[in-house]
C-alpha cells in the first residue's frame, strides 16, 4: 500500500484528490493539510511513502515543503501538483528535490500513475513542461529572488533591509541587478516578469 500525504491550501480540491486517490487499490491518503508548515508536521507524524503538494500554499509554499523535507533526509518522494505551467518552477522544484511536476488539469488517471511511478523510484514529469525548463535559464541569484519577492509585496527598501538583515544600498544593488537582468523598467515590472516565468 502506497501511503500519500495531501497538502493543499484549498479545501475543495483537498477533499477531491483525497476522495480521487482513495479509490485506487493500492494507495491510501494517510493525511492532509492546509498549508506547508502543517504538512511539514504531519509528514514527520505519518511517515508517508509520497507528499502530493500544491505549489502556492500558506506559511511554507510547496516547493519549501520539498527542501526541507529533502534537507532533513524524510524518505518521502515529493509531488508538485499545480495550475502553474511554468519552467522557472519545474526547475525549481527539481533543485528542491521533487520527482514529480503535475499539472491539475492533466488527466485523474495520470495521478494515480504518477504516484506508482515516483513511489518506485522514477519521475513524474510533463514531457512538453520537461523540454522548456531546460531551454531558459532562470538569470537571478536566490538572494536577489528573496529581494524581488519583497518588493513585490510592497516592501520598502528599508523593511527589505531589516527582513534580510542587509544594508538599504546592499538592497538598492540586488533590486538593481535583478531588474537589468529582466530587462524591466522598475521593481515591479521585475516581479511581474520573474513570476510569469516561474523564477519567483
Amino acid at each position: 500500500m502506497i501511503r500519500v500525504l495531501i497538502a493543499e491550501d484549498q479545501a475543495m480540491v483537498l477533499g477531491a484528490l483525497a476522495a480521487l486517490l482513495d479509490i485506487e487499490d493500492d494507495i491510501t491518503v494517510v493525511a492532509q493539510a492546509r498549508d506547508g508548515k502543517h504538512a511539514l508536521a504531519l509528514a514527520h507524524e505519518h511517515r508517508p511513502d509520497v507528499v502530493l503538494t500544491d505549489i502556492e500554499m500558506p506559511i511554507l509554499s510547496g516547493l519549501d515543503l520539498a527542501a526541507e523535507l529533502k534537507y532533513v533526509g524524510h524518505p518521502a518522494r515529493v509531488i508538485i501538483l499545480t495550475t502553474f505551467a511554468r519552467p522557472g518552477y519545474l526547475r525549481r522544484a527539481l533543485d528542491a528535490g521533487a520527482a514529480g511536476y503535475l499539472l491539475k488539469d492533466s488527466p485523474s488517471d495520470k495521478l494515480a500513475e504518477a504516484i506508482r511511478r515516483v513511489h518506485a523510484g522514477g519521475r513524474a514529469i510533463d514531457p512538453e513542461l520537461a523540454v522548456e525548463a531546460w531551454t531558459e535559464e532562470d538569470p537571478l541569484s536566490e538572494r536577489e529572488r528573496q529581494v524581488l519577492r519583497l518588493a513585490a509585496d510592497g516592501r520598502s527598501g528599508t523593511e527589505i533591509a531589516e527582513a534580510l538583515k542587509l544594508s538599504e544600498g546592499t538592497v538598492r544593488n540586488y533590486l538593481s541587478e535583478a531588474i537589468s537582468k529582466l530587462g524591466a523598467r522598475n521593481r515591479i515590472e521585475a516581479a511581474r516578469i520573474a513570476r510569469a516565468r516561474g523564477w519567483l
